[in-house]
């Protein structure tokens, strides 16, 4: 007979003992005597009538569902000790770079298993941490050798590893200061013979190793090369007549113990709302363009979409004027502003604006700030309060002491459609 009884033999059982249960001296009796008929133990009879009693209501006790959410939680909380267990295990190999190499993911996995885990638990927790490996590709790891780039690379990882190791005093090897070149003629002199500064190249890279770069005075606008770029449509009159007219948009660059952090805003001319934000330790075209398509995503998912031909202003440095960023505005359908070089007032606005960021949110002794700014996450936390404090309960003389989002709540609630894109185009020629 099987280990478990199906559920329409325990439902009969039950059922028979049930209704005979008058007939005998005890239920023990009871089923002692028809548990040898229906060719149940006695015992497991037992439990049976008295989980049917307790589901009843005629026995105190946990009921079936009661019983199988006690099962449920019990299993959870193994496999959450065991997920735990295998994270706690796995925190070194975890950190130590963006793709652990096929041997080392391997050694783990076998390392687990000697504790008594499963493959199949261990594979995924480590999908969870972002390491891709499923149990299948382990044991196909395990029949054939590894590629060849494969074992060097993991020989390579291993000593670049070695460098960050820190010391009692929690230093790092100087050699981690090296860039590709002198890494590679490092490496050369210290058991890699003839190896290729390419593959030095991309394995530091995949490590997240860059060298030393050194300082140098911070300049967040550097004009473009290229002399093709759009004509200042604003002139320098920032204003305009309704939400999504015009923006202007710029960045500035924040001091943190892990370098330069840089922030850009998007600002609506109408409210001088910040529709969009976004930071960043490079400063490039990505950059920019991601405080774009945020400004753009907000907009739309607050219900006041962007039209077609709305004038973007920036000031003309180089990410701006760059051939991605104009073709990601145009592909908008929106319309390219970029200020005259060498004009101080050429995006005043949106200087202004970081006028304010900067004195309110950055600067020591800001209620926004909770202790020193020690990388980008830092920055973030402080620019999302402060931007959502400036567009929902800061008041702007400019706005006649209204916060942004109240003139935008105004100016809609006063039933004058905005005009549209092409029409705002017109206007301003």
């Amino acid at each position: 007979m099987p280990n478990k009884y199906p559920a329409e033999v325990r439902e009969r059982a039950t059922r028979m003992v049930l209704d005979r249960l008058t007939d005998y001296p005890s239920t023990w009796a009871a089923c002692q005597d028809l548990g040898a008929k229906l060719n149940v133990g006695a015992e497991t009879l037992r439990k049976w009538i008295v989980q049917a009693q307790v589901d009843a209501g005629t026995k105190t006790g946990p009921s079936t569902e009661e019983l199988e959410e006690i099962k449920r939680l019990k299993k959870e909380n193994r496999d959450l000790r065991e997920t735990n267990e295998i994270l706690k295990a796995a925190g070194v190999f975890l950190r130590e770079g963006t793709r652990p190499s096929q041997p080392r993911i391997v050694a783990f996995i076998e390392q687990m298993r000697a504790y008594g885990h499963g493959v199949e638990s261990i594979c995924d927790v480590l999908r969870m941490q972002g390491v891709q490996v499923a149990p299948r590709s382990y044991r196909a790891w395990k029949t054939r050798p590894p590629a060849h780039r494969t074992i060097s690379d993991a020989t390579l990882v291993g000593q670049l590893r070695t460098l960050r190791q820190r010391d009692a005093k929690g230093r790092q090897k100087p050699e981690v200061l090296y860039g590709r070149r002198k890494m590679t003629a490092w490496l050369d002199r210290n058991g890699f013979d003839g190896i290729s500064k390419h593959t030095v190249d991309r394995v530091m890279r995949a490590e997240g190793m860059t060298g030393l770069v050194r300082g140098r005075k911070t300049r967040t606008t550097i004009a473009g090369k290229n002399g093709e770029r759009a004509g200042d449509l604003l002139n320098r009159e920032f204003t305009a007549p309704y939400p999504n007219h015009s923006w202007v948009t710029d960045f500035t660059y924040v001091p943190t113990w892990a370098g330069f952090v840089y922030v850009a805003f998007a600002i609506d001319l109408y409210s001088r709302a910040i529709v969009g934000w976004q930071c960043s330790t490079i400063k490039d075209t990505p950059f920019v363009e991601a405080c774009l398509q945020m400004a753009l995503w907000r907009r739309d998912h607050t219900g006041r979409p962007v039209n077609r031909g709305m004038i973007h202003h920036s000031d003309a440095g180089s990410q701006y004027t760059s051939i991605r960023f104009t073709d990601t505005v145009a592909l908008e359908g929106l319309v390219a502003s970029i200020g005259s070089v060498g004009d101080a007032y050429d995006n005043a606005a949106a200087e202004t604006v970081m006028g304010l960021y900067k004195n309110e949110a950055i600067a020591k002794g800001s209620p926004f700030r909770t202790g020193p700014l020690k990388n980008l996450a830092s920055v973030e936390e402080v620019t999302f309060d402060w931007v959502d404090w400036y567009n929902n309960h800061r008041l702007h003389s400019y706005l006649d002491y209204q916060s942004p989002e109240q003139h935008e709540q105004k100016y809609y609630a006063s039933n004058i459609g905005a005009q549209t894109g092409d029409a705002a185009n017109k206007k301003a020629a």
